[in-house]
């Protein structure tokens, strides 16, 4: 029953391994994208579709970073909140400094 009480054990490795996929989710995003660029090329004769498909991807790429970043910053606006990590907040606060 002590154990079902504990946080698991492998949450920061899967956190980890995430974070990192961030990195590798980039580049897919990107051939994706050029990989539809190219079919798109292939299958009108279009040159400049190509070139579609590059920017889709790129904009795939950066989607991904702001998903990331809108998670992180959720995370730690919740740590600013715990008390224990706050301490920043008091310090300006002090009753005995009344210069």
């Amino acid at each position: 029953m002590e154990q079902e009480d504990h946080k698991p054990r492998l949450k920061p490795i899967i956190e980890g391994a995430e974070t990192l996929s961030l990195g590798i989710s980039m580049v897919v995003a990107i051939l994706i994208g050029v990989g539809i660029g190219i079919g798109l090329k292939k299958l009108t004769g279009i040159t400049w579709l190509l070139w579609v498909g590059v920017f889709i991807g790129l904009a795939a790429a950066f989607l991904n970073v702001y998903k990331a970043y809108s998670k992180q910053y959720k995370e730690f606006e919740k740590l600013a909140k715990d008390p224990r990590y706050n301490m920043g907040q008091t310090i300006g606060k002090d009753e005995d400094d009344e210069d």
